[in-house]
């Protein structure tokens, strides 16, 4: 643990040195130019820490629950950094905001008290700025699994990216108290500052300086990469985000495959459930309860579109053999937002015709209970209560159905029905991959950089390379997903089968392919899965959306 803590430390060191500092400088250097107390630098930076710290770890689950906007935190931000502008600027406004810090003893508003709001300010602009190190903590954060070791990393990073605006803070107060033409004209100073803060808070607003971040050298990138790619502190970071290999993919490793089904070890029962349905009543299951029962434990999420081609197959099994003691339970755990909604998996779950047990796994409890990592994955286990065989994504149907009949068949089932007929539709050739819309997992966009939670009028290239998509017009991207504004579109250079976009919110969608018109799409209700193409062979081309204001594209899958 003290080696990850040191590589946090680090990891924030650097990214306070790295173009990402260069928005908040100004105002470090200003805020602490404005004030005569010894303590109100590191006032300023404790609170950049505290906001930082709090931001990163509960922001994203703060602000879903409350149902306020993912940018709520930088917008805050910025209204703080302008009352703080100015109070600097009009003494009378001044006055009123320090009244509040007046037990701190500071015979300023621009003292202590004030440096501490500004810090607080500050971290809630400055902490999009985090580094590869604190993937972890949004990971676990994302899973509700923040704890002591989440908080410590969390903390080390914050201080060590805070560390060089403390000595900029420094610098600035004591220059400023040093020269004594002026420690005279400290009000004018003031003013000044609050001028000089107005101005970077604009410019921090509108992302003015973000041309300024993209076009200096990220000299500090490949550092960073490199102390975070240590195998030690990967492990560490794997730990703390919950990202273990699975137990009983990795117990087949020891264990040799016999005649009959090895046991990998004893199955977790379902835990954090926060929903159930098609049970009696929507009652919770237990496994105790289906003791006795071959039971098949399917984690799946409805948009999923690895899922939705594995599930004829889920289904089909479980109605073959149900009447010989076979169960299916269906474990829900959400990758996007929309599918934590209980309402939105029941209406899925009755469109693609699931009527075995499904577990509403918004959590991750039971996934993490398991060591899950993939959509879809099943877990074979037998009468007793032990996994005995497992699958991974898409594609390995034959094997588990033969699994299933031999668990049955031990089981005493002397007469089976003939295997079941499901066409494999998993992909055999080499397809463009999965593609994130949103910016929290997006990796294939080109055109005109990325701005989070604002709207910005993107340019695109045209013709996109291949396997790469990029946004035209007027969007807002958030981490999960893109609303479409003013004349939206996305081009999409793709080799595939099929396409499909996850969509939500309402609109049209008109669509065309190397130019030619195929349809308009409608958008509306429950978020989902949306084909935009289909063709017979391995096909090559652009796709060009065009969208009408108010929909919400949020990944791109293929087949």
């Amino acid at each position: 643990m003290a080696e990850l803590l040191a590589v946090a430390f680090l990891g924030g060191l650097i990214t306070g040195l790295s173009p990402c500092i260069v928005p908040v400088l100004p105002v470090v250097v200003a805020g602490g130019s404005t004030g005569t107390s010894q303590f109100r630098p590191y006032a300023i930076i404790g609170g950049l820490v505290v906001s930082f710290s709090l931001a990163e770890l509960l922001g994203v689950t703060v602000l879903s629950a409350l149902g306020l906007p993912q940018n709520f935190l930088f917008w805050l931000g910025i209204g703080l950094l302008s009352l703080l502008a100015i109070g600097l600027m009009f003494s009378i406004v001044g006055e009123w905001i320090e009244k509040p810090f007046s037990r701190l003893g500071a015979s300023r508003y621009a003292d202590a008290g004030g440096g501490f709001v500004l810090g607080l300010s500050l971290g809630l602009v400055f902490f999009p700025c985090a580094g590869p190190v604190l993937g972890a903590i949004a990971t676990a954060a994302a899973k509700h699994r923040i704890n002591a070791s989440s908080l410590f990393v969390t903390l080390f990073y914050a201080v060590g990216a805070a560390f060089p605006l403390l000595i900029f803070a420094i610098i600035a107060q004591r220059a400023t108290i040093s020269w004594k033409r002026v420690r005279t004209h400290l009000p004018a100073v003031r003013r000044a500052a609050g001028a000089i803060l107005a101005v970077t808070t604009l410019a921090i607003a509108l992302h003015l300086l973000d041309p300024l971040q993209r076009d200096v050298p990220g000299y500090t990138s490949a550092l960073q990469n490199h102390i975070e790619s240590n195998g030690s502190i990967a492990k560490q970071l794997q730990s703390i985000s919950g990202e273990h290999a699975n137990q009983f993919a990795k117990k087949t490793a020891t264990v040799a495959k016999m005649a009959t089904l090895p046991k990998l070890g004893l199955a977790p029962d379902f835990t954090g459930i926060v929903s159930w349905l098609n049970t009696p009543g929507d009652k919770p299951l237990s496994l105790a309860q289906l003791k006795g029962k071959v039971v098949l434990v399917d984690f799946w999420t409805y948009s999923c579109i690895n899922c939705q081609r594995s599930l004829p197959h889920v289904e089909g099994w479980y109605n073959d053999y149900k009447k010989d003691g076979f169960v299916v339970v269906g474990v829900s755990t959400p990758e996007f937002a929309f599918e934590h909604v209980v309402s939105n998996v029941r209406s899925a779950a009755g469109h693609l015709g699931i009527d075995y047990p499904v577990a509403i796994d918004n959590n991750y409890d039971t996934w993490d209970a398991y060591n899950n990592e993939y959509w879809p994955a099943e877990y074979l286990i037998d009468p007793t209560g032990d996994v005995r065989a497992y699958d991974f994504g898409e594609g390995g149907y034959s094997t588990m159905e033969s699994d299933i009949r031999a668990l049955l068949t031990a089981d005493g089932v002397t007469s089976l029905p003939q295997r079941t007929d499901v066409a494999n539709k998993t992909p055999i050739n080499q397809t463009t991959p999965e593609s994130y819309v949103g910016y929290q997992e997006e990796q294939d966009a080109v055109g005109t950089p990325i701005v989070h939670d604002t709207p910005l009028v993107y340019n695109a290239p045209n013709p996109v390379p291949i396997n790469s998509f990029a946004f035209n017009g007027t969007w807002t991207v958030h981490a999960q997903e893109a609303t479409s504004g003013g004349d939206a579109q996305i081009y999409l250079h793709f080799v595939a089968n099929d396409v499909y976009l996850v969509m939500g919110g309402s609109g049209t969608v008109d669509i065309s392919f190397n130019g030619r018109n195929l349809s308009t799409m409608h958008v509306g209700g429950v978020p989902r899965l949306y084909t935009l193409f289909s063709g017979e062979t391995l096909t090559t081309g652009q796709l060009n959306l065009s969208f009408t204001p108010g929909v919400e594209a949020y990944d791109f899958t293929f087949g």
